[in-house]
């Protein structure tokens, strides 16, 4: 979408025209949606008639499904709805209150203690949605004269934490390990910091150089948070993360996971030493001053760790496919960046031949999401896929045969030869 506007005079008693100027003149001065949606490419606000799956249905129409984040295809699995049903059943639809009042359930309990036990931590706390996980740990735990020093790509709820915190933000290069190091060393000698990753980034798919970041860290005293929110159920043993992935569990200090990609619900959670999760019970006011996660998504959360643990074989068939989609569009002379996850980038870089791109596969019945600026840097639009456990062969192969047209149609393929 459109960067934010520029805010209006902070004088309330600014006259434009002879007349008061309204903090609601912006709205009506946006038009940029409207443009978009007359020239038949406003990609956003979908309707979804049916359940996440391989297949929905949008307008009454099926379309093959590749910009889902349901990576185990676990919303639709029947243990899983069954968990959800049965919280229902014995505890109601809502808490009607925050954690820390009047609405914390055995649920909620058990579910921390299995989420620790899943990322290797001595406990865990469950926010409502990983947004508010995010926002509510950065703001809470850094704190007037200390740092947090931040890949240029991490998501926006973690800038947003940063920018209700007292203290001072550092953007790194993404993924560059030299300006890591310089930015660490040009902090005030003993000043403390908090180094913030993602494991899996979300647009693009690549991986963080996790063992570099905590070796940095380490050496220049600062604490390490990774925030696994595309990287829970795909990477590591089991599904355990990027963390256990690479064999970091001791080394980093706090793991952030959602529940909305491949858990099949909704909400978020840290998990790290006790003494830290504590702390954020008590100082975190997303958490302290929201309604607790629904009787629902925590069963469902649980229903789906359970199948997680008992199907093994979800997560290999969802890297066989990630690999073979992947393999075939660079193949075809797709740019797909440095993706190495199930997360699949196919880069067009114009913001205008991106939603053409976008509009044609809608049109042949695939269903992807384009990514324009300020998601990705200027001149780096694209179109961001996500595989599943689900996908057949033979979707995967009826996919690349659009893209390819679509390609070639649009001259993209030959900008890459």
């Amino acid at each position: 979408m459109p960067p934010r506007p520029e805010p209006l005079s902070p004088s309330v008693n600014l006259q434009v025209n002879g007349s008061h100027a309204s903090v609601l003149d912006k709205c009506t001065d946006f038009t940029r949606a409207d443009e978009l949606k007359a020239l038949g490419l406003y990609p956003y606000l979908r309707v979804i008639e049916t359940g996440q799956a391989t297949e929905v249905e949008v307008n009454g129409r099926p379309m093959l499904m590749l910009g889902s984040n349901s990576y185990l295809e676990l919303t639709s699995h029947p243990h899983v709805k069954a968990r959800a049903i049965a919280a229902i059943q014995q505890y109601g639809t809502g808490c009607a209150g925050s954690r820390v009042l009047n609405g914390t359930l055995p649920l909620h309990i058990e579910l921390e203690r299995r989420l620790a036990d899943l990322v290797g931590k001595e406990a865990a706390l469950v926010f409502p949605t990983g947004f508010q996980t995010n926002q509510g740990v950065v703001s809470s735990l850094v704190q007037r004269g200390e740092h947090i020093v931040a890949d240029k790509y991490i998501h926006a709820c973690i800038l947003d934490g940063a920018g209700l915190s007292p203290g001072l933000l550092h953007r790194y290069n993404h993924n560059d390990m030299e300006d890591l190091e310089a930015t660490l060393a040009g902090l005030p000698a003993g000043a403390p910091a908090l180094v913030i990753t993602e494991g899996v980034f979300s647009m693009e798919g690549d991986v963080c150089n996790l063992p570099e970041i905590v070796r940095l860290a380490k050496a220049h005293g600062a604490q390490v948070m990774l925030d696994d929110a595309h990287g829970l159920g795909v990477f590591g043993p089991g599904g355990s993360g990027t963390v256990a992935h690479f064999g970091l569990t001791d080394e980093v200090d706090l793991i952030m996971g959602t529940f909305s990609k491949s858990l099949g619900a909704i909400g978020g959670f840290i998990a790290g030493p006790e003494r830290v999760i504590n702390y954020l019970m008590h100082h975190a006011r997303p958490f302290l001053f929201s309604a607790s996660a629904s009787p629902a998504s925590v069963g469902a959360v649980l229903g789906a760790l359970e199948v997680m643990a008992a199907e093994p074989e979800r997560i290999q068939h969802l890297w066989e496919n990630a690999r073979f989609l992947k393999q075939g569009l660079d193949d075809l002379g797709f740019d797909t960046g440095d993706s190495a996850s199930p997360v699949i980038p196919v880069v067009i870089g114009d913001f205008e031949r991106c939603l053409q791109a976008w509009r044609l596969l809608q049109d042949q019945g695939i269903f992807v999401n384009p990514v324009v600026p300020p998601g990705v840097p200027p001149h780096r639009s694209l179109i961001r896929i996500s595989v599943t456990a689900g996908h057949t062969r033979a979707q995967l192969t009826h996919a690349l045969k659009v893209f390819e047209g679509v390609g070639r149609q649009l001259h993209i393929l030959d900008s890459h030869a």
